[in-house]
């Protein structure tokens, strides 16, 4: 049978912590083995300290008044307490003297952190080299500006919930072969908050946010990338009972773009050049993302050159300056040919001694015999 603590203090149940103290306090000084040489102080003393752990501890106490003993299954073993189990000493005497104690876990709060919340924004490739504000909309728990995030209705307030008597918790003793066993839950009534909103807000129905529509005005920093974040702080989902609100995530989405593509800070586009042209050189006007710009080709450029407009790219995000406009040169070799464009091809290949009878074996001997006359010193 689990022992009565609040009889042994001399208490009756429902005593409150001060007169727990004082009575604590009173039996001690007549009790402490120093002060009474009678033999059977000691033990009663002993009952007394345990006593009063037992009912100043928050979770042995409701052990106790659920009918269990929170030292039913405890034992003294070498270098404990010469007061009895539970019991810490000369520092638990002057806690029940001076003050102190422990505390509990207690109920947990209502008001919770919002999330943070994601949303994609699709931009040309001019807005994120040259940076752009862009107004979206988003969708996202925002404070219930009726109860203004307590949940309840207006002119109510939230009560202690009786289940748990505002613990947060409950808890249950059953006895087992193995001794006694203590559950705690969460209480079921109040969800493990130790209140109780008995007139729910009729907008929020209790939550203390509601979810609402708004545009937001977002600044995108020139240089930004292809599935770069932008961090929005405090503009994600409100926090239940009207807790912080999370973070929001705009996510970069480049559309492609018909001309340049991007690599980086740097960009790259092509263009395709007559064979005259490319041998003759030329001037281009090429429209960049900056405006409209001369590009000199000079003569004899090749298919496959690559020429570099340097700070003509997208700006480096986190450094000063810009990348550069990589041209592609891909020469056109013509198709078809009239008589006159033939004869003439014909004539230019015969001056610059570019004879098309020529075959690859004639080629290679050509080469074989340029090897050995340098070998031989000629």
């Amino acid at each position: 049978m689990a022992t009565d603590y609040y009889a042994v203090l001399g208490l009756a149940r429902g005593a409150t912590d001060n007169e727990i103290k004082r009575a604590y306090r009173r039996l001690a000084r007549d009790l402490h083995p120093d002060v009474n040489p009678d033999p059977g102080a000691k033990e009663r003393f002993q009952e007394v300290n345990r006593a009063y752990q037992a009912l100043t501890d928050p979770d042995k106490r409701r052990i106790v008044d659920l009918g269990g003993d929170p030292f039913d299954t405890a034992g003294a073993g070498a270098g404990g307490s010469p007061f009895g189990t539970g019991f810490g000493g000369l520092g638990d005497i002057m806690d029940a003297f001076f003050g102190g104690g422990t505390t509990s876990r207690g109920p947990r709060s209502r008001v919770r952190a919002g999330g943070d919340a994601l949303i994609r924004v699709e931009l040309d490739l001019d807005e994120t080299v040259f940076g752009t504000t862009k107004d979206i909309t988003v969708d996202t728990a925002v404070l219930c500006t009726t109860c203004t995030g307590a949940g309840t209705a207006p002119g109510t307030h939230a009560t202690t919930c009786t289940t748990c008597a505002g613990r947060g918790e409950v808890q249950s003793v059953q006895r087992s072969f193995l001794g006694q066993v203590v559950s705690t839950r969460t209480c079921p009534s109040c969800g493990g908050t130790g209140q109780i909103i008995p007139e729910p807000c009729p907008q929020c129905g209790g939550d203390g946010r509601v979810r609402a529509r708004r545009t937001i005005p977002v600044k995108v920093p020139a240089g930004v990338e292809d599935g770069m974040r932008i961090r929005l702080t405090g503009h994600g989902e409100i926090g239940s009972g009207g807790g912080p609100a999370g973070d929001l995530y705009v996510e970069i989405s480049e559309r492609p773009h018909p001309v340049f593509s991007r690599d980086g800070e740097d960009l790259h586009c092509r263009v395709t050049l007559p064979m005259t042209s490319a041998a003759l050189g030329t001037t281009l006007n090429l429209q960049t993302l900056d405006g409209e710009h001369e590009l000199d080709i000079k003569p004899g450029t090749q298919s496959g050159s690559v020429l570099t407009l340097r700070g003509q790219g997208a700006p480096r995000l986190r450094a000063t300056g810009r990348g550069n406009l990589m041209v592609h040169v891909e020469v056109l070799t013509p198709t078809k040919l009239d008589p006159e464009q033939e004869k003439l091809l014909r004539e230019l290949a015969a001056l610059r001694g570019e004879d098309q009878s020529h075959s690859t074996r004639d080629s290679q001997q050509s080469l074989f015999s340029r090897v050995r006359d340098a070998w031989n010193g000629r």
